[in-house]
């Protein structure tokens, strides 16, 4: 499946968990609790066609990412049918392959899968929003040649190179709440059969 994301988190600028470092945000905690939503323009599990399916997921990372002990949970867009929700959940609960069974090996908790709007706002300053639980606003970071600020080849990370940014806003959703304050946007494509460490994800 592939298409474009967009993901907010607690972490001070920068986030830390792409290189696999302490997350920390502006208070000093040291977790990193954010949520990313991740709209399928072209997909499918089996025969089940995901495209145009929009999905939030929530993490809580309690340290480094490879020190493990993650919380997960998924929100499927209300839109979608029973089929493809279920598809969405097999799928980044890793019981499918690919990049999420890869990632799943730092699973502590998979908190499941619960259904809501989900959706993500085009524009200057796009905007992520699960009915009733999560609105966060990002603003790109910008070189000095006005282009944006890009992170490439990460160790964690749900494309080869995303854009950094600022975010804005507040999330509350499976007992895990953060205000917003680092932002990413980027394209993804995850595919059952990748390659080991082709991919990896993170949010």
């Amino acid at each position: 499946m592939s298409g474009n994301y967009l993901a907010g988190c607690s972490c001070a600028l920068l986030c830390g968990c792409a290189v696999d470092a302490q997350p920390r945000d502006k208070a000093g905690n040291e977790q990193c609790v954010g949520v990313g939503v991740f709209h399928i323009a072209e997909g499918h599990l089996d025969e089940t066609d995901l495209s145009g399916v929009d999905f939030a997921l929530y993490n809580q990372f309690p340290s480094h990412l490879t020190a493990g002990d993650w919380k997960i949970g998924i929100v499927v867009d209300s839109g979608a049918t029973d089929s493809q929700a279920e598809a969405v959940d097999t799928i980044v609960s890793g019981r499918e392959g690919g990049p999420f069974e890869q990632l799943s090996q730092f699973f502590g908790d998979y908190l499941g899968m619960e259904r809501a709007e989900v959706g993500i706002s085009d524009g200057d300053r796009p905007r992520l929003s699960v009915g009733g639980r999560s609105e966060i606003e990002v603003t790109a970071l910008t070189g000095p040649d006005g282009g944006p600020t890009t992170l490439k080849n990460a160790m964690f990370g749900f494309a080869p190179e995303f854009t950094l940014g600022t975010a804005s806003g507040s999330s509350e959703a499976f007992g895990l709440s953060f205000e917003g304050s680092y932002g990413e946007i980027g394209d993804f494509a995850f595919a059952s059969d990748q390659a080991e460490g082709a991919a990896t994800g993170r949010g």
